[in-house]
């Protein structure tokens, strides 16, 4: 039999709070999420004393697997990993519920230590992350226990599992479900006590980047964003969330927007845990990343262990899946970026988002010509873009549908009058370099001199008599000029 063109993977976290399947396909080396399933399940407050969970617990758990192996029915047994957490790891009588989910899924479950979890937590971000240079700190606050790591790219440098999560945190200090002040800031005093172990360390080692995953920090993220932007947490937040937890009084009446009940009654505890995060390590604000445990697993086990932009895979992943014509995409991205060097917009953000859409602006035409630029800037709007934040997906896409023809600026309308000028000068550059390469020749485009003032007027100096020699060009610029002209730009040339 042959092997499957797109190979499936899957990867099974047995976490402290919630059990959560992933299952995903290989594609030209990226992985494509197919699909995400997750269920509460709460282990670990179902967890008592002397660390026995309870036959509740390990039914409830059970049950949870039975769906899960429906799903994965085809999939290759070495192609699935299964993990389980902190609460797997406390308990005593872990091997029943172990033997019996093995017997049910038919795959080896394992229990990973704090600092191995921490490590694919890690992956997880850093793969689907905005790649860069720069240090990063990473933040998991799970069930039963908080991740913290150190790393650089797809390295990490330090890797600590504290004994505190969300749940356990709320069932120590919120046992009688009364919130207060004094039973809020017991909790903060007490992560603060896990967090003495790590700080001076972690302090040293020190960071450019805080990026928070998963259950807490991903819940704390969306009540801040409701407005669909993307600001980063913040302590100032943290500390207002926990003044509108306390005004609930009790855990079973806490509503937030867009959060379920499950996960309201266990916010407290995570975020004394989050703000005491915040305090010991001095950290101004945290961004928040989809990938995590999960998407570590993934990763770890296709082997991958290249130190590259995750963001350049993806790039090329699309060019090759839309058959673009690469020569052709090289050199609009040649001319694009020797134009964008003239200007003084000039720097690497500007550079990767011209450079990328310049490789991607053809994708549509694998659905049709007929107004290809709205058919790639669909692709690429609603495609799962690993390594893209929404904002930079919304940025490509919009240069993507603007390349040619009438410009839909109502796009811009999202963003702040700097980025709406930045992005419309951009636009300008990649449109000037589609009509520069229109004949799609080998042919190299001319040193030509440009100035862009202030995205209102182009100015293009050629070469003596080279415009002459290239009636099309001419023809295209001209035709340009008049598509320019509609929003306000002028174009002239000589």
């Amino acid at each position: 039999m042959s092997k499957p063109q797109h190979p499936q993977l899957a990867a099974i976290d047995l976490g402290s709070n919630s059990f959560h399947l992933s299952i995903a396909r290989l594609v030209q080396g990226e992985i494509q999420m197919v699909e995400r399933i997750g269920e509460k399940i709460q282990l670990a407050s179902s967890l008592n004393d002397d660390r026995i969970l309870s036959d509740d617990a390990i039914s409830r758990g059970l049950s949870c697997l039975e769906r899960f192996a429906q799903r994965l029915k085809g999939i290759p047994r070495d192609s699935i990993r299964i993990v389980g957490t902190n609460t797997l790891r406390a308990a005593r009588n872990r091997q029943q519920f172990i033997q019996a989910a093995e017997s049910l899924l038919e795959c080896p479950v394992e229990v990973i230590s704090g600092r191995e979890e921490a490590r694919l937590i890690y992956l997880g971000v850093a793969h689907t992350h905005s790649d860069d240079q720069e240090r990063r700190l990473v933040v998991d606050i799970g069930g039963g226990s908080t991740e913290l790591t150190i790393g650089e790219r797809f390295s990490p440098m330090e890797l600590e599992s504290l004994h505190m999560g969300c749940i356990s945190y709320s069932l120590r200090f919120f046992s009688n479900g009364q919130l207060n002040k004094q039973s809020f800031q017991r909790a903060i005093n007490a992560a603060h006590s896990e967090l003495l172990n790590i700080r001076s360390h972690y302090l040293r080692r020190g960071w450019n980047d805080v990026v928070g995953s998963s259950g807490t920090i991903k819940a704390a993220f969306h009540l801040l964003n409701q407005d669909k932007h993307h600001h980063p947490i913040t302590l100032k937040f943290l500390h207002s969330l926990k003044q509108q937890l306390i005004g609930f009084d009790s855990l079973d009446k806490i509503q937030l927007r867009g959060i379920k009940d499950n996960r309201a009654a266990i916010m407290p505890g995570g975020i004394a845990i989050l703000i005491a995060v915040f305090e010991a390590l001095e950290i101004e604000s945290m961004s928040h990343s989809e990938g995590a445990l999960r998407e570590g697993l993934l990763y770890d086990q296709i082997g991958r262990r290249q130190h590259e932009d995750v963001r350049e895979r993806t790039i090329t992943a699309l060019m090759e899946r839309y058959f673009v014509d690469m020569d052709y995409a090289s050199n609009v991205e040649t001319t694009a970026l020797r134009c964008l060097a003239q200007t003084e917009l000039d720097s690497n953000v500007n550079r990767e988002l011209l450079g990328w859409s310049s490789r991607l602006h053809e994708i549509g035409l694998a659905i049709s010509h007929s107004q290809f630029q709205k058919h790639g800037s669909y692709l690429i709007r609603h495609s799962d873009l690993v390594g893209f934040n929404q904002r930079e997906q919304q940025q490509l896409a919009l240069l993507v549908r603007n390349h040619r023809r009438k410009m839909a600026l109502s796009e811009l309308e999202s963003f702040n009058p700097s980025q709406r000028l930045q992005l419309l000068s951009l636009t300008i550059l990649l449109r000037l370099a589609i009509a520069l390469h229109h004949s799609r020749q080998p042919e190299q485009v001319p040193d030509l001199k440009l100035n862009l003032n202030s995205g209102k007027k182009l100015t293009l100096k050629f070469p003596k008599d080279w415009l002459e020699s290239h009636p099309l060009t001419q023809a295209d610029l001209e035709q340009e000029a008049g598509y320019l002209k509609a929003i306000g730009v002028t174009l002239k040339f000589n």
